[in-house]
């Protein structure tokens, strides 16, 4: 709570900050509107059924795909980083496939599944499969061979070893992959819902806002509210890996 506290007060200052500078004209108000436009805009938004919907669209289609990165991304990071000859073959074609943005590929995937919500789902997966299974091969790498070891004098087979040793020792790693990936899933939706003018979502508020007579508070209000749940979202896996895993700092984990 704490933390969160503090996170709300940055976010507040922020917002005063915004109006201060709107209203003192250093930043023109057909630039930006000011927070007090915003606000009010985003306030009479909660009450329109039309913009609730999208943005529960939004909502289900980062959902979905990151239940789906996480279902691709732990699976082939175990596999990868527990035999490395595989993963020393793959290397070349993950690290090919890895630099390439996901709005890259929203023509290709348009053409072959149409610009519905399987389209954002696919891309979304696309963009925050990475993060997991990097961490997941990172955490992988970072096991002290001791601890197998020991498992293996035990009489643990490979797989009791993996199940006992590896992925206990691995699970911060991936949730913080998972964390990562989250806020990427998020952007991902939004962006592509922006950008191929899908039927219905956050994003596709935000393009016809600056389509209609360019209703910037409109814009904004959305745009708020994408940072308010990425905000919100992060702040919930953070708090969420400290309770799940007191012994290890998942904010220290960084991602590969």
């Amino acid at each position: 709570m704490r933390t969160f506290a503090k996170g709300l007060t940055g976010l507040l200052g922020f917002f005063l900050l915004w109006e201060i500078t709107v209203q003192a004209g250093v930043l023109p108000d057909y630039w930006v509107p000011p927070a007090s436009e915003v606000a009010t805009t985003f306030v009479e938004l909660l009450g329109d059924r039309e913009f609730l919907l999208g943005v529960i669209a939004t909502l289900l289609a980062w959902l979905i795909a990151l239940g789906v990165a996480v279902g691709i991304g732990v699976p082939a990071g175990l596999l990868l980083g527990s035999v490395p000859a595989l993963q020393s073959a793959s290397r070349a074609l993950i690290e090919f496939l890895r630099p390439i943005p996901a709005v890259a590929l929203i023509p290709l995937v348009m053409v072959t599944i149409g610009s519905g919500p399987d389209a954002k789902i696919t891309l979304a997966v696309y963009a925050a499969v990475w993060p997991i299974l990097f961490n997941t091969i990172y955490a992988f790498g970072e096991i002290d061979p001791v601890l197998l070891d020991s498992a293996r004098a035990t009489g643990a087979n490979r797989r009791q070893a993996l199940t006992w040793v590896a992925l206990p020792h691995a699970a911060p790693f991936i949730f913080t992959g998972v964390r990562v990936a989250a806020s990427i899933a998020l952007i991902a939706v939004i962006s592509v819902e922006y950008i191929a003018a899908s039927e219905i979502g956050l994003g596709r508020y935000i393009l016809e806002g600056g389509m209609n007579n360019g209703h910037l508070d409109q814009v904004m209000a959305g745009t708020v509210l994408a940072g308010l749940a990425g905000w919100a979202i992060n702040s919930a896996l953070v708090g969420s890996g400290r309770r799940l895993f007191r012994w290890a700092d998942t904010e220290e984990r960084a991602t590969r």
